[in-house]
């Protein structure tokens, strides 16, 4: 199941990308930036600012009569079957769906139109989500079809997988990963993201041996949340645990606040999101304060 295929990427990878986004993740972080793609299976979202005051379309057509303007969400989630004809007959695409199966046949002809700028470049695909190796065949097969046409490889990865399945079905088809290091406490990372992170962990402790003998390339990045990941002391207990494996270099990434927004769309809300800190922007000098700590400890963050 995918989310959506992003292309003239230019932020998630080397050169001009397109990114294949998975629906689904095996983790619940509290700032989830694409709250659209936790879930696998397909999903309605409503945006209200899209919708047309007095049209009534929507109202008539939904079989389950799970859609109310008395309803301050819009849509009863509980009734709601996600037949989605809803979204056929909405004029202003205020009702979307989110989520579609795709082939791999038709997945690798949207993505072969783009090699010459990958070439040209030195671009690629990426894999991201949600998280692509919840689908982990699939996503083999997919990076194993890009390499065969001579395409880059990048997976965007929480680390939270089965290791024998990854190193047998994807590992062989990646040219680079990105892996995403949020918490460094177990205790922490459950409260925060929904599950120990002992196999995240110890997923990256493999990852970066086999990225040190040059069979990939390995690049770490720590999410800068307000108030939960973007401190001191967990920032620098991620530098602790990178340099023990022999890796100096991490990529920090600025905080952003719309994903709020996006949980509105599909109904839906957590007690960080009700928070002030989650509905503001990172301040420009704890991001710098945060690489400059990293530098002192002999870990350079981008």
């Amino acid at each position: 199941m995918l989310l959506d295929i992003k292309g003239d990427a230019l932020d998630d990878g080397p050169g001009i990308r397109s990114v294949v986004f998975f629906k689904g993740c095996p983790l619940s972080c509290a700032w989830c930036q694409n709250p659209e793609s936790r879930r696998s299976t397909p999903e309605l979202a409503f945006d209200i600012a899209a919708c047309i005051a007095g049209c009534t379309s929507c109202l008539e057509n939904c079989p389950k009569h799970a859609l109310d303007r008395r309803n301050p969400d819009f849509v009863d989630r509980s009734e709601c079957d996600v037949c989605f004809a809803c979204v056929g007959v909405c004029p202003s695409a205020a009702l979307s769906r989110i989520g579609r199966p795709v082939s791999l046949d038709d997945l690798m002809r949207t993505l072969r139109r783009d090699k010459p700028f990958y070439d040209t470049s030195g671009g690629g695909v990426t894999f991201s989500g949600g998280e692509p190796t919840l689908h982990m065949k699939f996503l083999g097969r997919l990076a194993a079809a890009c390499r065969a046409e001579g395409i880059h490889t990048l997976l965007e990865t929480c680390g939270q997988f089965r290791w024998e399945r990854f190193e047998r079905n994807v590992l062989p088809h990646i040219d680079m990963i990105y892996y995403d290091l949020k918490v460094l406490d177990s205790d922490a990372h459950r409260e925060f993201c929904g599950v120990a992170n002992d196999r995240i962990l110890e997923n990256f402790a493999r990852l970066a041996r086999l990225s040190l003998a040059g069979e990939f390339e390995l690049l770490a990045r720590v999410p800068l949340v307000p108030g939960i990941t973007a401190t001191e002391g967990n920032v620098l207990a991620i530098g602790r645990f990178l340099l023990a494996h022999g890796i100096d270099r991490v990529r920090l990434l600025d905080y952003n606040p719309t994903w709020v927004d996006k949980m509105t769309k599909l109904g839906a809300s957590n007690d960080f999101a009700r928070q002030a800190p989650a509905r503001t922007w990172l301040a420009k000098e704890v991001a710098t304060t945060m690489r400059a700590k990293l530098g002192e400890h002999g870990v350079t963050a981008l």
